[in-house]
């Protein structure tokens, strides 16, 4: 078992709380811009205190991602403490995490490797991506494995979002000026999908019930499912969230489909009227490896 190390930033979310202590996992906060107040994500505020602070807001916060120099004294550290790196950020085109790791890693080329990963998504996947590095460290005997492992899984993360409200999206350049107003004079709410990397919409729907059965219908396209999470703008389960694990349960007996407060990185995107589900999809060629 190689003695990979890994690094990634606050925009990664976990459900279970404990996962980063767990595996050792180094975490760089991002700042968040929420009314004028520079806050560090994780530290100076809980996901539920974020959320309250940005829905009182009518501008999006800004999210910054930790320097190229944060990255740097992280990696500092750890080059001679291990066989290897592996720093996992959001997407590039929608935060600049990445670049900057990027910009780090590269001097400390010939020397301890640090393999920087574009996840191609956020938050719970992101997380889910991380997951995945945790459990190739355990199962593969070479660096090169973990990494292959990670980067294949990359392109099997799939997410979709409801938006009740699509204040932020504007701001965000998600839609235009013209399509939120329409979409409000006519009472509909947009589906968003992470598509290469950025959030694109990709329908549109007029009832939480039609929201339902679309949410519903995407999980269902996956025949073998690794990981998956609901994405939720409460604490508690909301009645939405309710309705979809029993459809869930039912079409997967004795599957769980947990939930979770989504964090103020993907807050400060989507809004905070969202309601998503992240799912990865199997490794259906480890399988095949096996026969």
């Amino acid at each position: 078992m190689p003695d990979i190390r890994i690094v990634t930033d606050s925009g990664a979310f976990f459900t279970n709380a404990a996962f980063v202590q767990q595996h050792d996992i180094v975490v760089i906060p991002n700042q968040i811009m929420i009314g004028g107040n520079l806050y560090r994500e994780g530290v100076d505020l809980s996901n539920d205190e974020a959320i309250r602070l940005i829905a009182m807001q009518d501008t999006a916060p800004v999210v910054k991602p930790p320097s190229q120099a944060e990255f740097y004294n992280v990696y500092k550290k750890l080059i001679g403490t291990c066989d290897a790196v592996l720093s996992i950020h959001p997407s590039r085109r929608l935060s600049a995490s990445w670049e900057h790791a990027q910009q780090a890693a590269r001097h400390f080329a010939g020397s301890c490797p640090v393999f920087t990963i574009d996840s191609q998504s956020l938050s719970a996947g992101q997380g889910m991506l991380i997951r995945v590095a945790v459990q190739a460290i355990a199962s593969c005997t070479t660096v090169d494995s973990v990494v292959r492992k990670v980067r294949g899984a990359v392109d099997r993360i799939y997410s979709v979002y409801y938006l009740e409200s699509v204040r932020f999206l504007p701001q965000n350049h998600i839609l235009s000026n013209s399509h939120a107003l329409l979409g409000a004079l006519l009472g509909i709410k947009p589906f968003l999908s992470m598509e290469n990397g950025q959030l694109t919409p990709i329908e549109k729907v007029r009832t939480r019930v039609q929201a339902i059965d679309r949410l519903v219908e995407f999980v269902t396209e996956f025949g073998d499912i690794h990981d998956v999470v609901i994405l939720q703008n409460r604490l508690q389960p909301t009645e939405q969230t309710r309705l979809i694990q029993e459809r869930l349960a039912q079409e997967y007996p004795g599957m769980q489909f947990p939930y979770a407060l989504y964090g103020p990185s993907l807050a400060a995107l989507v809004g905070t009227d969202a309601t998503g589900i992240v799912v990865l999809e199997e490794d259906m060629d480890e399988f095949e490896d096996e026969f």
